[in-house]
C-alpha cells in the first residue's frame, strides 16, 4: 500500500530553519508530483509547495516565495521543504502529497491522490 511518512518538523524560533522530509513507498515515485500543504487550527489545509516528477519545474505560495525550497531525490523516494527565515504564522501541520499531473504538480487540494499523516512545526516568536 501506498505510504507518505513525514519528518524533521519541530519547535523553532521565529527567523530560525527547518527541513521537512516526505519518505514514499509503495508507488512509482518517479510517476508523480509531489506537493506539501499546511493547515493551522481552524484553518484549511493550504498549498505551500510543489514539484514535478523530474525535479525541474516548482511553484510556491506567495506566502513562501523566496524562503523556502521544494525538492526531491527520485533515488530514494523522497521530497523535502527547506524552511528558512520562519515565521509565527507559518506553525501548521505540514502535508505531503503525490499527484498522478506528473508534469507540473497542481496547487489544488483534490488533485492529490495520497497523502502522509502530517508533521507538526510551531515557530515561537
Amino acid at each position: 500500500q501506498v505510504q507518505l511518512v513525514e519528518s524533521g518538523g519541530g519547535l523553532v524560533q521565529a527567523g530560525g530553519s527547518l527541513r521537512l522530509s516526505c519518505a514514499a513507498s509503495g508507488l512509482n515515485f518517479r510517476n508523480y508530483a509531489m506537493g506539501w500543504f499546511r493547515q493551522a487550527p481552524g484553518k484549511e489545509r493550504e498549498f505551500v509547495a510543489t514539484i514535478n516528477w523530474t525535479g525541474g519545474i516548482t511553484e510556491y505560495a506567495n506566502s513562501v516565495k523566496g524562503r523556502f525550497t521544494i525538492s526531491r531525490d527520485n533515488a530514494k523516494n523522497t521530497v523535502y521543504l527547506q524552511m528558512n527565515s520562519l515565521k509565527p504564522e507559518d506553525t501548521a501541520v505540514y502535508y505531503c502529497a503525490a499527484s498522478a499531473n506528473l508534469w507540473r504538480g497542481p496547487s489544488e487540494v483534490n488533485r492529490y491522490t495520497y497523502w502522509g499523516q502530517g508533521t507538526q512545526v510551531t515557530v515561537s516568536s
